[in-house]
């Protein structure tokens, strides 16, 4: 059985999320959670906090064990991006590109064998 947890509409560049989100595809979540904590990057924060809502969605709805648990995909789609300009030397204007981010962990229960 698996368990998904997404956030979507995150003011962060998906380029920079899937960075740290490599780090942890296929880990066992106990372990993702604490490689999280030691990354200095924004994103590895809101990753932390999909993979802890993904984690009580598992024990609390579907009463899974939260050990056995692990990562069997995890991805960041691109969002809509927020058009905004910037003025510029002799009356031009540059456009600023404000990206966002949908981000999705799914768990799935490691099998005893």
């Amino acid at each position: 059985m698996e368990v998904k947890a997404q956030a979507r509409f995150v003011r962060i560049a998906p380029r920079k999320v899937r960075v740290v989100m490599d780090l942890i595809r296929g880990k066992d979540a106990g372990e993702a959670l604490s490689i999280l904590s030691f990354i200095p990057k924004r994103a590895s924060g809101i990753i932390s906090k999909v993979l802890r809502s993904a984690l009580a969605n598992a024990e609390h709805n579907n009463e899974m064990d939260g050990d056995a648990l692990y990562i069997s995909q995890a991805y960041v789609d691109e969002g809509p991006t927020l058009k905004r300009f910037r003025p510029r030397a002799f009356g031009r204007a540059a456009r600023i590109r404000k990206r966002t981010s949908h981000l999705t962990i799914i768990l799935k229960e490691r099998e005893e064998g």
